[in-house]
């Protein structure tokens, strides 16, 4: 949150939005009380952004569900293309209502098909409120109140464990402890480590904005998808994300002919920083964002491309190097933000060129076609939630995301650019060099030559990188 704070622009139309499919004549009145019953249960739904620049929550009841939700009749609309357009206006309007300073985090619009159609509802909650795993909470809970509601209950939703409120203030406490300020040494091997520059020049904050960020969207196949989540990360003994970085880095150093690759990693954020916090129910913005530095020094890049021995040692260079990471980067933002006897320094650091973030494994859109509560066809008719004068946080971001669909699992990459920083063939050539280098890793997997890295030290790495020299 304090990342967003100190980017520089508008800040209003910030968010994340969903666009699901409801049962026939799914009525008003009642999708009001169930979004009531969901408002009243997560406290930052009720949040607001003070002028000091902190979160206040609102009492239970204070935020009225009536308020936040419109009707729009599309009884008469059959034609898909007029249903989309009639989404994207809506959507538009709803996020211009967004204000986190009055308060003004959640709005919905309900899509009336009338009583014998599946209707539409659509969720948009600022950033400040909710992140990509909150979605798995907010949805089930919305789902489960619109059917007590509908069959005559009082919703009695799952309990929330653990507030934002003690989660924010564990934070606090968090950094400032002797073995978290002792991490900043590492944080600061990382601010020094070399790198080379992307782009034609350096990030205008004044210049590079929404406004002028411009996007590639690539799909990798299920035939490829598939195994690269399951028989790569089973066969180097890593993560699925491990696998991400290590085709990026390679992707990058070859690229850019630099084999060490410095990025902004995304995570969940969720990791348990000390004892007594349980996450699972609880909706907010945990997102942590931690540079890593992929060093690739003695792996042979294009012999890796080509799915040669040196793809193994590369999975465990970069699997090597994100396991020196304490709980999964989190501290990163502890110290960089929290802790005033760290952050000054810390933020003197060049902040990377490159964004990464995995949001992991979603039914894919229309995929459960009629299902209440599920993802609805027309979510593609959903804009970007940002403000066009938000300023860029990176040269290149990249969002990628898992979509299971009736074909299976389908990668689909999101790629996003200053105008005027890269070009879009630059772009696109480094986006499909990613799935090339993908690709060569289900190819060395495939063929059982996988490396186990787990356990191994450095000093073992090592030894690795000279017997394949």
């Amino acid at each position: 949150m304090r990342w967003l704070l100190e980017r520089g622009g508008p800040i209003g139309r910030f968010s994340q939005s969903v666009l699901l499919t409801v049962p026939e004549g799914a009525g008003l009145p009642r999708l009001t009380d169930a979004l009531q019953a969901v408002l009243d249960h997560h406290d930052m739904l009720r949040s607001r952004l003070t002028p000091s620049l902190e979160l206040d929550v609102s009492p239970v009841g204070r935020v009225h569900a009536a308020d936040l939700l419109d009707r729009r009749d599309v009884s008469g609309r059959s034609g898909t293309d007029d249903l989309y357009a009639c989404v994207a206006e809506e959507f538009d309007r709803a996020v211009g209502r967004l204000d986190p300073a009055a308060g003004a985090m959640v709005r919905a619009v309900w899509f009336d098909a009338g009583a014998d159609r599946a209707g539409r509802l659509l969720l948009v909650v600022h950033h400040l409120a909710v992140d990509g795993v909150s979605w798995r909470i907010l949805v089930p809970d919305l789902k489960a109140a619109w059917e007590a509601v509908a069959a005559g209950r009082s919703p009695q939703l799952p309990p929330v464990a653990t507030s934002f409120r003690r989660w924010s203030m564990a934070l606090g406490r968090q950094a400032r402890t002797p073995s978290r300020v002792a991490e900043a040494e590492l944080w600061r091997r990382i601010a020094d480590a070399p790198r080379a520059p992307l782009g034609l020049r350096p990030l205008d904050p004044d210049r590079d904005t929404a406004a002028t960020t411009r996007s590639l969207r690539l799909t990798l196949p299920p035939e490829t998808t598939g195994p690269l989540l399951t028989g790569v990360p089973a066969g180097f003994a890593v993560g699925a994300q491990d696998v991400l970085l290590t085709g990026l880095a390679l992707a990058v150093a070859d690229r850019q002919g630099s084999p060490h690759v410095v990025l902004d990693v995304e995570g969940h954020g969720r990791e348990e920083l000390a004892p007594g916090l349980e996450l699972s129910g609880t909706i907010g913005w945990f997102t942590s964002l931690y540079p890593v530095h992929l060093d690739l020094e003695g792996v042979d890049v294009r012999d890796a491309l080509a799915a040669g021995p040196a793809a193994g040692l590369a999975v465990a260079r970069v699997a090597e190097r994100l396991r020196e990471l304490p709980d999964q980067g989190a501290g990163h933002g502890l110290l960089r933000h929290l802790n005033p006897d760290t952050a000054a320094e810390l933020a003197k650091a060049p902040t990377p060129a490159i964004g990464f973030n995995y949001l992991g494994r979603f039914s894919a859109p229309g995929t459960a076609a009629g299902e209440p509560w599920a993802f609805a066809p027309e979510s593609s008719a959903l804009g970007a939630g940002c403000d066009p004068g938000l300023a860029a946080a990176h040269a290149l971001d990249i969002n990628a995301v898992v979509h299971d669909t009736a074909a299976g699992p389908r990668l689909v990459a999101d790629w996003a650019w200053p105008e005027g920083v890269l070009t879009e063939p630059e772009v696109r050539a480094l986006a499909e060099s990613w799935f090339t280098v993908l690709t060569a890793l289900v190819s060395r997997a495939g063929s059982g030559a996988g490396m186990s890295v787990a356990g191994l030290s450095r000093d073992e790495l090592d030894e690795l990188t000279e017997g394949l020299d």
